[in-house]
């Protein structure tokens, strides 16, 4: 018997990214969301060159980072599909320090939790 892999929601945005533009670069950063906060703790970016990529291939990516996370967020690098390290890397630096300024700034991007499935950030509101 062959078992599938069961996918996940960041398995259907990968393949519907790649679906409609092609390959691509793109941003994540790693969180720990706690119950009132959450915590930048690493950022890299990745080429996605097919559809094949998959969230346990992430995670496993994610352990080489040495941190306990609960949260990735994912975005796109540029809407020109593939970009080059050099501008990556500016692209996610640029990403990193918005992120500190603005935390809501992860609505903008593909939000997933530790079994790869989607998150949602709200913001609190004073009582």
């Amino acid at each position: 018997m062959i078992l599938k892999s069961q996918e996940t929601d960041f398995d259907d945005w990968v393949v519907a990214t790649y679906g409609e533009v092609g390959s691509f670069t793109m941003l994540f950063v790693l969180v720990r969301v706690g119950e009132t906060s959450v915590d930048l703790l690493r950022s890299a970016y990745l080429h996605v060159v097919g559809d094949e990529l998959r969230w346990p291939d992430m995670v496993q990516l994610f352990s080489s980072a040495g941190v306990e996370w609960s949260g990735a967020v994912f975005y796109r690098a540029g809407r020109e599909g593939l970009v080059e390290d050099r501008e990556a890397k500016a692209r996610l630096s640029s990403l990193v320090r918005k992120l500190n300024e603005d935390r809501s700034l992860i609505r903008d991007g593909e939000f997933f939790n530790t079994d790869g499935l989607r998150l949602t950030i709200e913001e609190i509101q004073p009582h």
